[in-house]
């Protein structure tokens, strides 16, 4: 992309900041995602453990919001994170959570989500901790996600953010998953991981 690399980190950056007009014309096998301008690269790709316990947690996702108008999807699918003033193509927040729920059917489209979720789930991995920690929590706060878990999947650790007020998450808390662990946003939905069927 010609641009300056920083050493330690998956991320680009430059002055003017990029936008998802750059984004479509990056090479198609690359994901990427944008928070504040700044191009996260999301390589190298999850580890299979990750990627077990993704598919476990959507599954149970999935089940519960069957026949229901809330959606669950999982990762990738672009989400729009759009600042007052941006359309699309000047966008500079696209992401795409490991998995995460929306109830607005107005913010779905064929091709991505535009709008905050309502729940994102996000696991921790090598390449993608800091930003999930950090940039990314940032990013879901002000953007109006309710509901917002960054799940440890070596330690079964899952840190809950809850939108305390209209504009900030509360204190985390910290939950372990293989107990199992409400999410308080739907009656009834916990979420859990057995250890023995992550191999």
């Amino acid at each position: 992309m010609g641009n300056e690399y920083f050493v330690g980190t998956s991320i680009l950056k430059r002055p003017e900041g990029y936008t998802y007009a750059d984004y479509k014309l990056w090479p198609e096998g690359e994901r990427w995602e944008l928070i504040q301008g700044d191009a996260w690269s999301m390589s190298p790709a999850p580890k299979r453990r990750h990627q077990t316990i993704l598919g476990s947690l959507y599954a149970q996702l999935d089940r519960y919001f069957l026949g229901k108008p809330c959606r669950p999807h999982i990762a990738p699918v672009d989400v729009f994170l759009l600042l007052d003033s941006e359309e699309i193509e000047s966008a500079t927040n696209v992401v795409q959570p490991d998995a995460f729920v929306v109830c607005d059917q107005s913010k779905l489209r064929e091709e991505c989500i535009v709008g905050a979720p309502d729940f994102v789930l996000e696991i921790l991995s090598l390449s993608t901790a800091m930003k999930d920690q950090t940039q990314k929590r940032l990013l879901y706060e002000r953007s109006g996600v309710l509901e917002y878990w960054i799940l440890n999947p070596d330690t079964y650790e899952v840190i809950i953010y809850n939108r305390k007020n209209s504009e900030t998450f509360g204190l985390p808390r910290v939950a372990d998953i293989r107990t199992g662990v409400s999410v308080s946003l739907f009656e009834a939905l916990v979420l859990s991981i057995r250890p023995e069927e992550v191999t």
